[in-house]
């Protein structure tokens, strides 16, 4: 059968990242986390103190960005790749509450949208790849043979990641997760950059009431068709 570009896009923790992966594993295909690229880049704004209440230090943000290197490792014991910066294994840190709250401010970031799109385009050049994030089948690859855009209800998906954050130690409240999520709606979908919104040709998931598996078999069953 011959390779395409699997674009998945839609609102933040919908499980875009969990379905894309068991697909990619399905298919044989190289799975790419695009939502995992604009954490790490949010990961090394916090570390380096780029970010405030007065906002995003872009030029020194950019300048760290060249000067750093973002590469997917893959994990054999997980069957899928992690992402590093500068050798270190960043998969735990950038799914922090504190990366949450500052993701949709970086990721509206003109220069940072630039800067991952070219890289997220070369690593999807052979096809044969599951592309997951907020522009995938709008921006990055407009030409995706199969575009899946998945949503849910914002209590449902506040409930995920509230589960998923407890499950880590992190002490935070279910209101607080809740109210973050429907920030990143709001900014994801009305920045001027690249904004959050369902491809033309792409097919509707709503996940509210589907396990990953009914997700994962949704997806390969419109794939045969």
């Amino acid at each position: 059968m011959k390779k395409i570009i699997i674009a998945v896009d839609g609102y933040s923790s919908t499980g875009k990242s969990t379905t894309a992966k068991a697909v990619a594993k399905a298919l044989g295909y190289v799975y790419i986390d695009t939502g995992a690229m604009y954490r790490g880049v949010t990961y090394l704004a916090l570390e380096k103190g780029l970010v405030s209440t007065q906002g995003v230090e872009i030029k020194p943000l950019m300048k760290a960005l060249r000067h750093s290197k973002f590469n997917f490792v893959y994990n054999p014991a997980l069957g899928f790749s992690e992402l590093y910066l500068d050798g270190k294994n960043i998969e735990d840190n950038i799914r922090s509450i504190d990366v949450a709250n500052w993701v949709s401010e970086i990721a509206k970031q003109p220069e940072v949208r630039t800067f991952l799109v070219n890289l997220q385009r070369k690593m999807g050049e052979e096809k044969g790849v599951v592309m997951d994030g907020r522009d995938i089948g709008t921006v990055v690859f407009p030409e995706a043979e199969l575009k899946i855009f998945m949503t849910a209800s914002e209590e449902v998906r506040a409930q995920r990641r509230f589960k998923e954050l407890q499950a880590k130690g992190e002490k935070v409240s279910f209101e607080e997760v809740l109210a973050n999520i429907k920030h990143r709606d709001h900014v994801d979908t009305t920045r001027k950059e690249s904004p959050l919104r369902k491809a033309n040709d792409a097919i509707t998931i709503d996940n509210t009431h589907l396990t990953i598996e009914e997700q994962v078999d949704k997806i390969l069953s419109i794939l045969k068709d």
